[in-house]
């Protein structure tokens, strides 16, 4: 598998489960077979998500990626057992942080992985080809930044005509309601895609974008039908 397809979720559904370390083996830089460079890709997607690693109070040292070639056995176990042996001076992922908490963010975190993905997809497309600007390319302030300013979809009762259009292409069914009903989004489950508020047809303008803000409480279900 091209470390290119690993996923951000991947990363931190196995940090969910309790795992200590997260190692990820990749092809020489500059070396890939295919025009898309994954290695890269994944190289990125490493470097924030050590720094997402650093907000919910996972030790960084957790995760490592390192390239080399897919013949070179010794530099491969090299690798792994230096980061096996990594691992256990850090001990269990409880050593880190209080395991409530750290279960509570990293759930936050997986919830935001769509996103964070459509937030930061610019950068998380850079070819990092110069190492010294890597460390630094993800900033501890932007990340912050992202989980403490997150977007959140609202679908205004007064502008909703129950068109279906957003419930029927909401890739997670977030969106309760059926035709003649005012839809309703639940937070819990929306992953802040913006599918609902792209597709909403511009005469209605029911969805809205709400940035570090409370989410009006819904309508209750009695309340939901559309007269007329």
């Amino acid at each position: 598998m091209c470390s290119g397809r690993i996923d951000l979720e991947f990363v931190f559904r196995a940090f969910a489960n309790g795992v200590d370390g997260v190692f990820i083996g990749g092809c020489i830089l500059d070396e890939c077979n295919f025009a898309t460079h994954g290695n890269y890709h994944a190289l990125n997607m490493v470097l924030m998500s050590k720094k997402i690693m650093a907000y919910t109070g996972l030790n960084p040292d957790r995760l490592n990626i390192a390239f080399m070639s897919s013949g070179d056995g010794t530099a491969y176990v090299k690798a792994v057992n230096g980061f096996v042996d990594r691992i256990k001076k850090l001990g269990p992922i409880s050593n880190d942080t209080e395991e409530s908490d750290l279960a509570r963010k990293l759930s936050r975190v997986r919830q935001l992985i769509p996103y964070i993905k459509m937030v930061k997809r610019e950068k998380l497309d850079v070819q990092l080809k110069d190492e010294a600007a890597r460390e630094d390319f993800y900033a501890a302030d932007e990340i912050d930044e992202m989980f403490e300013h997150v977007v959140s979809y609202y679908i205004d009762p007064e502008k909703c005509r129950g068109c279906m259009i957003c419930a029927r292409n909401c890739p997670v069914d977030a969106i309760e309601g059926g035709k003649k009903m005012i839809h309703v989004i639940d937070q819990t489950a929306c992953i802040k895609c913006d599918t609902c508020y792209t597709l909403c047809p511009d005469k209605f303008d029911a969805v809205q974008k709400i940035v570090s803000e409370q989410v009006p409480e819904p309508l209750p279900m009695e309340a939901r039908a559309i007269s007329g």
